[in-house]
């Protein structure tokens, strides 16, 4: 017999279709009392039961509801709507929602309640909403969610595949099916030149990090949901490290950095044509078209000006210039002690945990919500949001990189306030010298130490999960994204003293030239293109020591079964747990940037830091999720490093070159790497 736990997956089942449909390929059905029907089925209820569950094998039997939750507060969004974590209402009727689920004293009483809201409110909010109080109950988190490439898959795929996905399963035994195949490029020509950057913003992985990253740190909520352990910093240093990343891969294809959309007034030159639709509407995305100046907003659920942006940024602005804000009662808090950038991130964000959102406003969401409303910001033609307004699709749309681009020199702006670090007592760590720093491939023949290799890859996702009112069956789409040979970091280090040393091994990467091919000169513009690969705890031993580090071990990063979730979770009830948390994190096969077929030349620092500086003081729980924790975090745990986020690049320095950097200490190092694209697609074996 299916627990509880189980039953409460049916729910995330072909998310458009009514409750009483069949689950589980026609195996399960699950027997509604009377009254969970809506109005529209209810006087068919005693048809619509005989109908789907006459050759069903499992049927779970909901419990009663003594009292059912008044969800008035989610009528004004109507049940194919488009829903918006960016739109502050939204965000309160999910975090209501949210509530109302963790309130529940169990598991089988939340399958109930969530069954009765599940045909009665917005389907985007009751996945969204359901999937993080699952994520944060007590007697739930052994659970494992699908992904929303499953739920969802409209967001992510060619809509020309779902017609074939159709045709295929209703017309071909499951054994039989063939695979959809999706082209790499779809939205635009090379005509375009942003279309260089499609593999990179439209990869199905990144977009899922960036949904999962949003769901695991929801911005309003209960207080045991909102707060987390440094959470408005990781907002800042997630992002951050996108636009990084973002921008080392315009370099690879010798394209300039992205221009942040400081001025809210100006034209924006790049289009988008997402060519992406919304299945519950069967309409599409809205694009927007070239030149385009955002306006204000002025729509029936909400109204935001361009102005109220402008004000807020300069509110932002002087309090990082006076190192201090004023929280909601008035009180001066300073932004110089550790916490000053959680505190900035949280009033950027806006999320629950904001010291005053009334005076400082709601910036960076409200920024989405002008972007995507561009194209209808009065509701003239009755047009919902474009990308920009859904976690799952922003980062398709160029104008997410140059809005976050803006959002990052804000906290660009607060950390060139900060002190430089001391030698010293920040980055020194005595009796530790870092000799040198060289990658191998680890697979494959004559590989040449220090070149890596990226190429393309096909995979599979599948979309029967998400094929509404569609056949039984699996049905695969196959699509193509960037990967990786696996290699391996090898870093010799000494240890002068006579004792076993703990330190943390820190990886970066760089670009060693701009996008013209000439080096870069200035160690502040390598600074703000330091990507983090990896971050881990070493022991040394007295004398020589050799770090192997794989690449695949990266602490940034999820393996592909993860992420899409074609491998079973384990059956150990914690690790499960953990599996589920661990579906948030950078995808493993873009860990690495794309290079050139020609070569391009990187920058690798090493820094081994002291690790009783590092040291977090962890609650004693078993299997911890400690992979990807450099982006996500640990489950239920501090952030596991006491040192800022991004240490030691997170600030400026005095040193006028990289290699200047790197002399400061003995404990960093620098080697170099080439990273070759092979313009040859491989599938996944």
């Amino acid at each position: 017999m299916a627990s509880a736990n189980d039953n409460l997956l049916l729910l995330f089942q072909n998310p458009n279709e009514p409750l009483f449909t069949e689950k589980d390929n026609g195996k399960t059905v699950i027997e509604m009392p009377a009254e969970f029907y809506t109005d529209r089925y209810r006087p068919l209820g005693d048809v619509l039961s005989t109908r789907f569950g006459e050759d069903a094998t499992n049927k779970v039997v909901l419990k009663k509801l003594t009292t059912f939750p008044d969800l008035s507060f989610a009528s004004t969004l109507s049940k194919d709507g488009a829903f918006s974590l960016f739109n502050r209402i939204h965000k309160e009727m999910a975090g209501k929602l949210i509530k109302i689920f963790m309130d529940q004293p169990d598991a089988t009483t939340l399958m109930s309640c969530a069954a009765y809201c599940k045909d009665r409110v917005n389907v985007d909010l009751f996945q969204y909403s359901l999937s993080v109080a699952v994520q944060h109950r007590a007697d739930t988190k052994n659970m494992t969610l699908p992904s929303i490439v499953d739920m969802f898959p409209d967001k992510f795929v060619d809509p020309s595949a779902f017609p074939k996905a159709r045709e295929e399963a209703s017309l071909v035994p499951d054994e039989n099916r063939q695979n959809i195949k999706i082209p790499l490029e779809f939205t635009s020509s090379d005509k375009e030149i942003e279309q260089k950057m499609a593999y990179f913003r439209e990869d199905i992985g990144v977009n899922m990090h960036h949904w999962h990253w949003h769901l695991v740190y929801p911005a309003l909520g209960p207080e045991n949901v909102v707060r987390k352990d440094r959470r408005g910093e990781l907002f800042y240093y997630m992002h951050s490290q996108i636009i990084y990343r973002y921008n080392v891969e315009r370099i690879c294809a010798r394209m300039e950095k992205v221009k942040p959309l400081a001025n809210l007034r100006t034209e924006i030159k790049e289009a988008y044509f997402p060519k992406i639709i919304r299945s519950k509407l069967n309409r599409a995305f809205p694009p927007r078209v070239a030149n385009m100046t955002l306006q204000d907003v002025n729509r029936s659920e909400f109204v935001v000006e361009v102005a109220d942006l402008e004000r807020w940024r300069d509110r932002v602005y002087q309090a990082i210039d006076q190192k201090q804000i004023t929280d909601s009662n008035g009180k001066i808090v300073s932004l110089n002690g550790p916490d000053g950038i959680d505190i900035l991130g949280n009033i950027v964000e806006s999320s629950a945990l904001s010291a005053n959102p009334s005076f400082y406003g709601d910036l960076h969401n409200q920024g989405h919500i002008l972007i995507c409303f561009i194209h209808d910001p009065e509701q003239k033609y009755l047009e919902e949001f474009g990308v920009m307004g859904d976690v799952a699709t922003a980062m398709r749309d160029p104008i997410f990189y140059r809005w976050h681009g803006f959002v990052d020199t804000i906290f660009q702006r607060y950390k060139r306030l900060l002190p430089n670090y001391s030698v010293e007592t920040e980055l020194a760590y005595a009796g530790i010298t870092v000799s040198s720093v060289n990658v191998q491939i680890t697979k494959g023949k004559n590989a040449r130490p220090n070149t890596l290799l990226t190429f393309w890859q096909r995979s599979e996702v599948d979309l029967s999960t998400g094929l509404d009112f569609g056949p039984e069956g699996n049905v695969y789409a196959q699509f193509t994204h960037l990967q990786h040979a696996p290699f391996e970091y090898k870093i010799n280090v000494e240890n002068n003293s006579r004792a076993q040393k703990i330190g943390t091994c820190r990886i970066f990467m760089c670009p060693k030239n701009d996008e013209r091919g000439q080096p870069f000169v200035k160690f502040e513009d390598q600074r703000l293109l330091m990507i983090e690969m990896d971050r881990f705890t070493v022991y040394l031993n007295p004398g020589q020591n050799l770090i192997r580090r794989r690449s695949d071990e990266s602490n940034i990063t999820i393996p592909y079964e993860r992420s899409f979730r074609n491998k079973r979770p384990p059956s150990d009830p914690l690790a499960k747990a953990q599996f589920s948390f661990c579906g948030c994190g950078w995808p493993q096969h873009m860990l690495l940037p794309k290079g050139s077929e020609e070569g391009t030349k990187f920058k690798i620092f090493v820094m081994i830091s002291n690790f009783e500086m590092d040291r977090v003081a962890q609650p004693d729980l078993k299997n911890p999720c400690n992979d990807a924790a450099v982006f996500c975090g640990l489950k239920d745990q501090k952030y596991p490093d006491k040192r800022n986020m991004g240490f030691p690049f997170d600030r400026p320095h005095k040193a006028a070159k990289l290699e200047d950097f790197k002399n400061l200490a003995t404990n960093m190092a620098l080697g170099e790497c080439e990273i070759k694209f092979t313009n040859a697609i491989i599938n996944r074996q």
